[in-house]
């Protein structure tokens, strides 16, 4: 069976054999909200007092429910995960089992065209691949607004917080996040976690009674979001060692071995572009759970991380997190000689991404009683400059090939003497434009 949380305060009901909380609230990690519904969260980004949004307890995973769940597939998982977060009330467990895996990437593509929404994307222009720049720019749909940015993912991070502190117009144009500030993301997440330990521990070798095998994952980091979510799995009670690795942009690694949690002077562009981020803001998750839900504690060291881009970690609140994370730094070029040598080993062609996790096999010493998996996040066809970089060779799909012939459309945000207000300003006025916009259409039809 589930367990609630060491509070005790979650509840859950049974629906057949399987389980779903009947009451899960939700609060900030800076303890200036708390009694949020799955509902309040799911529509929303950052927590009004600049926070990011957790369960106010998590749920402990028993082994035997583990074991219970060995051979579902993803979604089904996907599902026994949600069911823990998102109470009854809300969603019924048989409607999560209908809108299961409409998550991240395929929720935005689903969201293309459709009427009462609408997706504004904003990028770091010149920063991540043609490709990628292609597959958001080349989106003619009415309904969706992309912006440019001349300047970092970090620096498109700061009006965006802003925006999601004010609550009347989160609340008036119904904002909400699709990256990893957002729990619904790290809760799906979770599932990532919990689906690979049922596939690769190797618990079912185990018997019954014994204790479930520790297995080992490795995950490349940028802004913290897929790491955060495999401590919230090991505070639900699974054995993970987890390792996060980092590319130059390595303050988590820093904060890690030194307690160094500060900011670089400027980002590194590198081959995995998509971790190319100083301020890893899913740490503080992290950080709230290692202190024990201190919400003041975190609050405190936060604004002095936003102030200054800078914060100490006490010794002793660093050895606490190096007990249950492991870290390491590749560079550009061990990003290449791992590309190269795992298509020379296995014929397989990894993402520079996937490839700043996957350095770790070769260059760290492996407990061979403890199986390790490595998490891959993206398809080598969006990175080709790298794959030329490493000497392979990669036959784009159609699907790309095609993008290179599409007219695009996009708006530039521009770097000023006082940037971030005026993108703020920006991004604001163009919110409230669709909002007035999408108002007259309904008046009308």
């Amino acid at each position: 069976m589930t367990s609630s949380s060491h509070e005790g305060v979650s509840q859950f009901i049974g629906v057949g054999e399987r389980l779903q909380v009947s009451m899960m609230n939700y609060c900030s990690t800076r303890g200036g909200v708390c009694g949020w519904d799955f509902k309040d969260v799911l529509f929303s980004g950052y927590a009004p007092d600049g926070g990011m949004f957790m369960p106010e307890d998590i749920p402990v995973l028993s082994p035997d429910t583990l074991r219970s769940w060995k051979g579902l597939s993803y979604t089904q998982v996907v599902v026994e995960v949600a069911a823990l977060f998102v109470s009854t009330q809300l969603i019924p467990r048989g409607d999560l089992e209908g809108t299961s895996g409409d998550t991240g990437g395929s929720a935005i593509q689903n969201a293309k065209g459709l009427p009462g929404l609408d997706v504004v994307v904003v990028y770091p222009q010149g920063r991540i691949t043609p490709v990628q720049e292609k597959h958001m720019t080349s989106c003619m749909e009415d309904n969706v607004h992309v912006f440019a940015a001349d300047g970092s993912s970090d620096d498109i991070d700061q009006p965006l917080r802003r925006l999601f502190a004010d609550q009347e117009l989160v609340k008036s144009h119904g904002l909400m996040s699709l990256n990893s500030v957002n729990w619904s993301r790290v809760m799906i997440q979770l599932a990532h976690f919990i689906y690979a330990y049922l596939e690769l521990s190797g618990m079912e070798q185990n018997e019954s009674t014994a204790a479930l095998p520790e297995m080992e994952v490795v995950v490349p980091t940028g802004g913290a979001g897929n790491i955060a979510a495999g401590y919230i799995v090991k505070q639900m009670g699974l054995p993970l060692k987890l390792v996060a690795m980092v590319n130059s942009n390595d303050i988590v690694h820093r904060t890690v071995i030194a307690g160094d949690f500060s900011m670089a002077a400027n980002v590194t562009q590198t081959l995995a572009s998509a971790i190319d981020i100083q301020d890893p803001y899913n740490m503080e998750r992290v950080f709230w759970l290692l202190l024990g839900k201190d919400g003041a504690a975190v609050k405190a060291m936060m604004e002095e991380f936003q102030h200054s881009h800078r914060h100490l970690l006490p010794e002793n609140h660093r050895r606490l997190l190096s007990q249950v994370l492991s870290t390491g730094s590749v560079s550009d070029e061990g990003i290449l000689e791992t590309m190269r040598r795992v298509w020379e080993e296995n014929q397989y062609m990894l993402c520079p991404h996937s490839a700043v996790a996957v350095w770790h096999h070769y260059h760290c010493s492996h407990n061979p009683g403890i199986n390790r998996c490595y998490v891959a996040t993206a398809s080598p066809a969006k990175f080709q400059a790298a794959v030329e970089k490493a000497g392979l060779t990669f036959d784009l799909p159609e699907a790309v090939l095609v993008l290179e012939k599409l007219p695009t459309r996009y708006q530039n945000l521009e770097r000023s003497q006082n940037w971030c207000k005026d993108w703020e300003d920006r991004l604001r006025e163009h919110i409230q434009s669709v909002g007035r916009a999408r108002t007259r259409e309904t008046y009308y039809s």
